[in-house]
Formats: C-alpha cells, sequence, structure tokens
C-alpha cells in the first residue's frame, strides 16, 4: 500500500497512463458524438492544456465525472458526456444548460468572476433549476464560452457496470486528487481558470470540484480504479 498521498498519487497516474494506452489516447468533446464506440456506463477523467503535475510532463486531471448516480437514474455515460459538452443544435448552437452540469456551472462562475465579457449572464448564473428563454439568450454568450473551453479538454475514462461502485470511484478519485487537505504535490499552475472560481474548494483542491474535495485520499478508489483499467 502507497505510504504517503504522493505515493498514492504516483499509482493513480500510472493507472491512468494503462487507460490512456488502453483507450487509444483521449479524445476531445468537440470532436466526438454518441457513435464513437462509449460504453453505456463508466467513470471519466478531463484534463486542460497546460495543466501538469508538479513534474512538468504529466498532465494532471481536474474534473472526475460519471452519470446515473441516483437509483433508477437511467442517465449512459454518453448523455452526461452531451451535457457538459453542451448543444450542437437548437435554438442556441454551440451553447448549454449549465443547470444541468455541475462542470459546466463552475466553469462559467470563474469566467464570470475573471472578465467583464459575459455580464448579461451575471445575475442568473447558477440560479434555480430552470431558466426562461429570455435568461438562455442572455447566458448564451458565456455558455459558448464554456462549451469551446470544455471541448478543449482531453478526456479518458473507463467501463464501471455497476452504479455504487461509480459512486465510490469518483468520491475517491476526487478525494485523492484534491490538494486540500495535505501539503499541495500538484497545485493547479498560476493561470489555471480555477484560481478565479467563488468556490474555494475549486480555487484551492485544483478540481473542478466542491463535494469530495476535503475528504482525504482513498486507496480503496485507486485500486479500483486500476481493477476497471483492463491491467487489475
Amino acid at each position: 500500500m502507497p505510504r504517503s498521498r504522493a505515493e498514492l498519487l504516483d499509482r493513480c497516474y500510472a493507472v491512468i497512463e494503462v487507460v490512456r494506452a488502453r483507450v487509444g489516447g483521449p479524445r476531445l468533446l468537440s470532436q466526438t458524438s454518441s457513435r464513437a464506440g462509449w460504453p453505456d456506463h463508466g467513470v471519466f477523467l478531463l484534463f486542460e492544456e497546460g495543466e501538469r503535475r508538479s513534474d512538468g510532463v504529466t498532465p494532471r486531471v481536474t474534473f472526475v465525472g460519471s452519470h446515473g448516480l441516483e437509483e433508477g437514474s437511467p442517465v449512459l455515460l454518453w448523455t452526461r458526456l452531451a451535457q457538459h459538452r453542451g448543444s450542437v443544435a437548437g435554438p442556441n448552437p454551440g451553447a448549454g444548460n449549465h443547470r444541468r452540469s455541475e462542470l459546466r456551472r463552475l466553469l462559467g462562475a470563474a469566467l464570470l468572476a475573471s472578465d467583464d465579457r459575459w455580464s448579461s449572464a451575471a445575475a442568473t448564473w447558477g440560479s434555480g433549476d430552470t431558466a426562461s428563454r429570455a435568461v438562455r439568450t442572455a447566458e448564451a454568450e458565456l455558455e459558448r464560452e464554456v462549451s469551446r473551453r470544455i471541448g478543449e479538454m482531453p478526456l479518458l475514462w473507463v467501463e464501471v457496470a455497476d452504479r455504487q461502485q461509480r459512486a465510490a470511484m469518483v468520491a475517491g478519485l476526487i478525494a485523492t486528487l484534491s490538494e486540500r487537505p495535505d501539503e499541495p504535490v500538484d497545485p493547479p499552475s498560476a493561470t489555471w481558470l480555477g484560481r478565479c472560481a467563488p468556490e474555494e474548494a475549486v480555487r484551492t483542491s485544483g478540481l473542478w470540484h466542491v463535494e469530495h474535495a476535503d475528504a482525504g485520499p482513498d486507496p480503496a478508489a485507486v485500486a479500483a480504479f486500476l481493477a476497471h483499467s483492463g491491467l487489475g
């Protein structure tokens, strides 16, 4: 067993390299579709350009996600990925709905805090579960920028059929990758957009997450990740 968080992170990223090789490298959401051979159920990792581990080389995970974690939910992996990606058609093509994606909400809030170009969305962003057409129109430009940024994030995934296993793996990987509980091992870069986020948990964890960011390293989640990587 790893004796420190740094060792556990090294193990986690070693598994990520196995996954990277097995799936033939990451995909970009902006360049893929439902026909790309996604498993029905899985856990996925997102990375961002310029975000590296402390070695300056290894891409650093900035988001861990899954789908259908509530009992009885019919949502499949691609459906969830498409919600994060945003729309490609409809009345606001290229936009999206941050009310159905915590990643979109957090990223958009950081953009609002960093730049006043999207001030038309400031009063309503993150408010309510639904919005009128007028509100969605006012938010559309910010939604498009969120979609653009998420669409550029490299994506890796592992197939995980069991809902409870997916939930435990996501929570544990977030807790392990978070920089909050201990001395930072892989801090975000000085220019990472998350440093502008209103949520302290995002700013200090180096992840687009609030939930589970304080839980501390979880060796069991890394072991489960290994088991589903095709190597375990």
